[in-house]
C-alpha cells in the first residue's frame, strides 16, 4: 500500500512550519557574534560562546527523534505535538534574547534558544519522509529548502531593513542596538505564527495506517539490534573513555583553551554511555532510550555512515562562517574591529544582507538548479558539484575588499548551502526504515554537531596560534572543508530518475 500522492498545496502544508524557524536561526546566526561582542566578548572567545548551539542539537535531536518515533497524541499527532511546544519555548527566547545586558546572560538564552528551536526543527525532518512517499522525498526536502532560504533572507536582513527604514542602529555601550531588539521581537512572532499553520492544516497518518504503508519497515524495534549491542566489546568504550581523559590531561599539561575540557567531557561521556548501555543489554533491559539510541547509532545503515562523513566536513564549514562573518567583513571591508564603532555595526549589518543573499540564492536553486542537475547527474554528482561551487565562494573571501563584491561570493555559497539542506537527506529518507525516520535524523544530526563542537573548542587555539586578530583566514579553511566533502560524495552510489518526483538507488 502506497502513501497518497501530495499536490502543491500539502507539500507546503508540510514544510511550512520551516518558515518560522529558519528565521529563528538567521537571526542567531547572523546576530549572535554581535551581539556577544557588543557586550563585551573578545574575538577569540566567540567559538567557545557559541558552543550552545551545536551541543544542544547532539543532546536534544537523538531523543527528540527517538521521542516523537514513540509518540501519538491522536488528533494532535505524532510530531506536530514537539513543532508546537519547541515554537513556543523558542518565540519566548526571542523575546526575550535582546533584552539581555550582561555576557553570561545572552549565552544561557542562546542555550535556551537553540534548545527549543532543535525540539521544533528535529520532527520536521522526520515529517517529511512520514508524509510524503518515497518518490516524492526529493521535492519534499527541495520544498523544505525553499522554505529554509526564504526564512533566512527573512531573518538576515531585517536588521538591515530596519536600518534604512530609520530605527537606531547604534546604541550606548554594552547595549544591543534597536534594530536587532525588534527584528528578535519579530521573528518570535513569525516562528509561532508559521509552526501553528503547519500544525493546523496537516493530517498526520495513524500507527496503521503508518503500518500498512511500511510493511516490514513498520516494526520500530530490531531484536537484532538489541542482540548485536549485548554481543558488543566493552573495549570500544573503553577507549572512546580514554581518549576523553587523555584530552583532559594535554589540555592541563600544556595550557589549552579551557573550552577543550568540554570536548574532553563529551569523549568520556561518550564512552560511558556505550558502556552503560551494553550492560544494560546484557541484564535483558534494552527496553530503555539509552540502550536504543546507542543500538540505533551502532546499526546505522551503510549510506548513512557514507553521508556522515560529508556531513562533518559541510557542517565545520558553515560553523566557521556563521562565526567569523562578522568580524572578517567589519574588520577587512568596513575597517573596523571595535564593536563599539559605527563601522563595526554597519559591517554586522552589511552580514544580514550577505548571508539573506546566500539563502535566497539557495530557496531559488532548491526549486530550479536542484531538480534540474539531480535528474541529469544524480542526487550525489549534483551535492558534490554544489560543494565545490560554495568552496569556491569561501575562497574569494581571501582576496576581496569590497563589500558588494562579496554579493558574488555568497551566490556560490548559497547553491552549496542549498544542496546541504536537500540532498543528503532526500538520500538518507530514502534509505532508512519507515518507523525510525525520527531517531535516525536525530542520530545524523550528531554529524552535523561534532564538527561544530570541534570547530567550537579548537578554533579559538587556532585563531590564536596561527592567524591572531586575522580572521579573514579561517574562510580557507572553509574553503578546504567543502573540497573534502565534495570528494567524500564519491563514496555513494550514484542516484537514477526514478518515477515522476523524485530519484531512488538503484541498489
Amino acid at each position: 500500500m502506497e502513501k497518497p500522492t501530495q499536490g502543491f498545496r500539502g507539500l507546503w502544508n508540510i514544510s511550512f512550519g520551516f518558515l518560522g524557524i529558519q528565521i529563528g536561526f538567521a537571526l542567531q546566526n547572523a546576530n549572535m557574534s554581535r551581539i556577544f561582542q557588543t557586550l563585551g566578548a573578545e574575538l577569540e572567545s566567540l567559538p567557545a560562546l557559541w558552543i550552545a548551539a551545536p551541543l544542544t542539537g547532539l543532546l536534544v535531536q537523538p531523543v527528540i527523534g527517538h521521542m516523537s518515533d514513540r509518540t501519538w497524541l491522536g488528533r494532535l499527532g505524532r510530531r506536530r505535538p514537539y513543532f508546537l511546544a519547541g515554537a513556543i519555548l523558542a518565540a519566548l527566547a526571542l523575546l526575550i534574547m535582546p533584552e539581555s545586558s550582561v555576557l553570561w546572560f545572552s549565552v544561557l538564552m542562546l542555550w535556551i534558544l537553540d534548545a527549543s528551536i532543535n525540539v521544533s526543527m528535529e520532527p520536521f525532518r522526520a515529517f517529511v519522509g512520514d508524509m510524503l512517499r518515497r518518490d516524492q522525498h526529493s521535492i519534499g526536502y527541495a520544498v523544505q529548502t525553499f522554505f529554509i532560504g526564504v526564512g533566512a533572507v527573512a531573518g538576515s536582513a531585517f536588521p538591515w531593513l530596519l536600518d534604512h527604514l530609520g530605527v537606531a542602529n547604534t546604541a550606548a555601550p554594552g547595549e544591543i542596538p534597536d534594530t536587532v531588539r525588534y527584528s528578535f521581537w519579530a521573528g518570535g512572532l513569525v516562528f509561532f505564527l508559521s509552526v501553528l499553520w503547519t500544525v493546523l492544516t496537516t493530517r498526520e497518518y495513524s500507527p496503521e495506517e503508518m503500518a500498512a504503508f511500511a510493511g516490514s519497515d513498520a516494526v520500530a524495534d530490531n531484536p537484532a539490534a538489541t542482540r548485536l549491542l549485548a554481543a558488543r566489546s566493552f573495549a570500544g568504550s573503553a577507549i572512546w573513555a580514554g581518549a576523553g581523559l587523555a584530552i583532559a590531561f594535554l589540555v592541563a599539561e600544556f595550557g589549552l583553551e579551557k573550552e577543550m575540557y568540554l570536548l574532553a567531557a563529551l569523549v568520556t561521556g561518550y564512552g560511558l554511555a556505550g558502556a552503560l548501555a551494553i550492560a544494560l543489554a546484557r541484564a535483558g533491559r534494552s527496553n530503555n532510550m539509552l540502550a536504543h539510541i546507542v543500538g540505533d547509532f551502532a546499526g546505522m545503515p551503510p549510506v548513512m555512515k557514507k553521508l556522515a562523513l560529508v556531513q562533518f566536513f559541510s557542517w565545520s564549514a558553515l560553523f566557521v562562517m556563521w562565526i567569523n562573518t562578522t568580524p572578517v567583513v567589519a574588520q577587512y571591508m568596513f575597517g573596523s574591529s571595535d564593536p563599539a564603532s559605527p563601522a563595526y555595526q554597519a559591517g554586522g549589518n552589511w552580514v544580514g544582507v550577505l548571508f539573506a543573499t546566500y539563502n535566497a540564492v539557495a530557496a531559488i536553486a532548491a526549486l530550479t538548479l536542484l531538480p534540474w542537475l539531480s535528474r541529469r547527474v544524480g542526487q550525489a554528482r549534483t551535492h558534490m558539484i554544489c560543494l565545490l561551487v560554495g568552496a569556491a565562494g569561501f575562497v574569494s573571501f581571501l582576496f576581496l575588499r569590497d563589500p558588494q563584491a562579496l554579493l558574488v561570493a555568497e551566490v556560490a555559497i548559497g547553491i552549496a548551502w542549498a544542496s546541504i539542506l536537500a540532498m543528503p537527506y532526500a538520500i538518507l529518507a530514502s534509505n532508512l526504515p519507515q518507523a525510525k525516520l525520527g531517531i535516525y535524523m536525530g542520530l545524523f544530526n550528531i554529524f552535523v554537531v561534532i564538527p561544530q563542537l570541534l570547530v567550537a573548542t579548537v578554533m579559538g587555539q587556532v585563531m590564536k596560534a596561527l592567524f591572531p586578530g586575522e580572521p579573514v583566514y579561517t574562510m580557507g579553511f572553509a574553503a578546504a572543508a567543502w573540497a573534502i566533502a565534495a570528494i567524500a560524495m564519491l563514496r555513494i552510489v550514484p542516484m537514477v530518475p526514478h518515477g515522476r518526483g523524485g530519484v531512488t538507488d538503484p541498489r
